[in-house]
């Protein structure tokens, strides 16, 4: 069982810490929600997110649902790392979509957490569901 003031600072760290990181400033991604084992992350499409068919590439949509991964896992054992990342597209993301990503950590452990992620626009519609375990590191 994680220790819960050592959730609070972490959860604090990463809160503050999101608003200068290169990765989510460079894609326009923002954390909007964030607590103990969850985190919710949004991002506008731009014209610029589309692949050579005209549907927004994978990449983005996949680079949306780690980002939340990544603090939904930390928020219980900093720092983590990604050792397996599993993502199913179920519906194409249309390039004037804002997706959300919802990371829900299923359990975290001393050796390793396994979380959810969901991936919807803006009317809910499901556009991926992942899966990822993270280890911990040393700090």
């Amino acid at each position: 069982m994680p220790d819960e003031k050592k959730v609070a600072e972490t959860i604090a760290r990463l809160t503050a810490a999101e608003k200068t990181e290169p990765i989510a400033k460079f894609l326009g991604m923002k954390l909007v929600e964030y607590k103990p084992g969850y985190a919710k992350v949004t991002m506008k499409l731009k014209p610029e997110h589309q692949n050579f068919n005209g549907y927004v590439f994978g990449g983005i949509v996949m680079s949306l649902a780690d980002q939340a991964f990544a603090y939904g896992a930390n928020s219980m054992n900093f720092p983590s790392v990604a050792t397996q990342f599993n993502i199913h597209f179920i519906s194409a993301a249309e390039p004037t979509d804002e997706l959300t990503a919802e990371c829900r950590v299923l359990r975290s452990g001393r050796r390793a957490a396994t979380s959810e992620i969901t991936v919807t626009n803006q009317s809910g519609k499901l556009i991926a569901k992942a899966t990822g375990v993270t280890v911990p590191v040393g700090e």
